[in-house]
């Protein structure tokens, strides 16, 4: 089927233009940004292999790869390695907290020009 082979060259593209990214050790790239990407691949080189894609399947699997690379090396933190997923996972449940009571009203208001302390 030709659409396999469109989706393998989007994926062969990305991979393409994320390869700079993992080369370059000054790079840093947020946790928020990449691991959703990285989840997002896995699931669409799942999908793809469920529906018989299997060149599709395999370039999605590569993108994920590439995501998951910057998510390891290439993000701001303490750490690098697997150890920044389990990190940032961990902390999802405090964000959305943050997030829900930021919604709510009920977190800290944010500061006007006239409160901040002068320089």
């Amino acid at each position: 089927m030709w659409q396999d082979f469109v989706f393998l060259a989007g994926s062969v593209l990305s991979i393409t233009f994320l390869a700079p990214t993992v080369r370059d050790p000054t790079a840093q790239v947020p946790l928020g940004s990449s691991v959703p990407s990285m989840t997002v691949g896995a699931v669409y080189s799942f999908t793809y292999a469920t529906m018989g894609m299997t060149f599709s399947a395999a370039g999605a699997l590569g993108v994920a790869t590439m995501w998951s690379l910057i998510a390891c090396y290439r993000s701001p933190g303490p750490v690098s390695g697997p150890q920044t997923i389990a990190r940032f996972v961990a902390s999802l449940p405090g964000r959305a907290r943050e997030s829900v009571a930021d919604m709510l009203g009920s977190g800290p208001s944010p500061t006007t020009d006239a409160e901040q302390a002068a320089d």
